[in-house]
């Protein structure tokens, strides 16, 4: 399976004010369009390692969708990320088989952009945030993600991502799910013990191209910072490192979970 980013997204209350938010602090930001049979639509900001970035808003409520209950009951900022997949269908079976039962899917999406093009994709989603959902483009993908060079440019210098933490309750148990995830093929490192005191057990994992970090609750002392995120949010992303950047953030980008 292929392990590099595909996209992290980002619920956002307004797209047309947070367009302009990230343009302020530097990004180049393309409309992306509507989501075809549901409320939600969004911009890109294009990356030159191949990911990028998703501001998705929604025009009305969508209790079924775990992003927007997210931005309902939290607020803005970062719900998730994906993996890029030649094959959603086949790792999905695969997962599955392996005894990753929360990974659902497939589930169809479909785009149409501000031109007019169509744009259709296939995706398997998790039913918690602590591990990454898988995105597979049907029509070619550079109509899902342009690869017009400008789009890639950004006057504060980032080029990539390099780093996701994610927030999860139960280490261990997260562990199993991306280990069911990636396969047998993929070994995991050991977990790190809490030797700064920071109450935080982690786990570094590099993946193509950039690298999770997975942190939980030691029992023993709990990390202020991480347990109010958990309380807040629950499982996910709770911050990306942009490669490239320099200097410190201002909001909304460090209310939404980046730093240089």
């Amino acid at each position: 399976m292929n392990l590099s980013l595909d996209h992290v997204v980002i619920a956002v209350d307004d797209l047309s004010r947070s367009i302009e938010q990230y343009r302020a602090l530097g990004f180049t930001v393309q409309p992306g369009g509507d989501h075809q049979g549901r409320s939600s639509h969004n911009a890109l900001i294009l990356l030159a390692d191949g990911s990028y970035l998703e501001l998705k808003a929604w025009r009305s409520p969508a209790p079924e969708e775990r992003w927007w209950a997210t931005l309902d009951k939290s607020g803005e900022g970062l719900v998730d990320f994906a993996l890029l997949s030649a094959d959603p269908v086949g790792d999905l079976a695969a997962a599955r088989a392996r005894g990753l039962d929360t990974l659902r899917g497939p589930v169809p999406g479909e785009r149409l952009r501000p031109d007019g093009q169509q744009v259709k994709w296939t995706t398997a989603r998790h039913d918690t945030g602590d591990v990454p959902f898988l995105c597979g483009d049907i029509t070619p993908r550079n109509l899902r993600v342009p690869e017009d060079a400008a789009l890639l440019q950004h006057a504060n210098g980032a080029t990539g991502v390099a780093l996701i933490t994610v927030a999860v309750q139960d280490l261990d148990a997260t562990l199993a799910r991306w280990s069911a995830l990636l396969g047998p093929e993929f070994t995991l490192p050991a977990t790190g013990d809490d030797a700064a005191g920071l109450g935080i057990r982690s786990v570094r994992i590099a993946l193509t191209g950039f690298d999770v970090v997975l942190q939980g609750l030691t029992s023993e002392n709990s990390n202020m910072a991480l347990a109010k995120h958990l309380a807040l949010r629950g499982e996910g992303a709770y911050e990306v490192v942009l490669r490239g950047t320099s200097g410190h953030w201002v909001s909304p980008a460090s209310e939404h979970g980046f730093r240089a």
